[in-house]
């Protein structure tokens, strides 16, 4: 008989087991918004296209190989020209990033033995198109890779309501000589008449 009155201990202390390790799990609040908390990333780095050839205004990062004071962040000034401590004023426009790395060095050489530069373009500020006429924003757009010329009427706010649409056209400058490219912005938008005119920096487009 004694035997049966260990029954209720033995559930008791079982249940206190239980309830003991369920206090013991961790508890983690819930995080509603986790699932739109995104990653944080880096600031996307500028890569233009093989061949690019530095204007005015881009920004520059030039960095030599421990030397730190001769390393950092260069505009490009509005006449070409960068500075730099040692080098002086250099020539920047119309080279390609490995060929100014190699005149800084070049200069480098009187001062640092064996000196290692790198020229990385941060801000392609020279590659633009313009817009003039029947938009609402005539004035600049920045060429970013793959714009197309509904982007670029796009970026300057649209047609107005006064605008020729059949005789768009873009005004470009070939060997010296200024060339007329004409399209038909009601064509280009229903994808008909081929594809439309490519664009490059320093084009203008002329909205009648």
């Amino acid at each position: 008989m004694k035997y049966f009155h260990f029954l209720p201990c033995i559930s008791l202390s079982i249940a206190v087991g239980l309830a003991t390790a369920q206090q013991v799990q961790p508890v983690v609040p819930a995080r509603p918004h986790d699932a739109a908390v995104a990653p944080v990333t880096s600031a996307a780095v500028v890569v233009p296209p093989a061949g690019y050839r530095i204007g005015n205004e881009d920004a520059l990062q030039v960095s030599v190989w421990k030397e730190p004071t001769l390393s950092g962040p260069l505009p490009v000034r509005p006449d070409g020209m960068i500075s730099l401590p040692l080098v002086g004023d250099i020539a920047a426009a119309g080279k390609t990033p490995q060929e100014l790395s190699e005149a800084i060095q070049d200069r480098l050489k009187k001062y640092i033995q064996d000196p290692l530069v790198t020229v990385v373009v941060t801000a392609a500020n020279s590659q633009k198109i313009y817009v003039l006429g029947e938009v609402l924003h005539v004035g600049q757009v920045p060429l970013t890779n793959g714009l197309s010329v509904l982007q670029a009427i796009a970026a300057s706010g649209g047609l107005t309501a006064y605008a020729n649409a059949k005789k768009m056209y873009i005004l470009r400058t070939e060997a010296g000589k200024q060339v007329k490219i004409p399209f038909d912005y009601r064509k280009v938008v229903k994808g008909e008449g081929g594809p439309p005119p490519s664009l490059l920096a320093g084009d203008t487009i002329v909205v009648p």
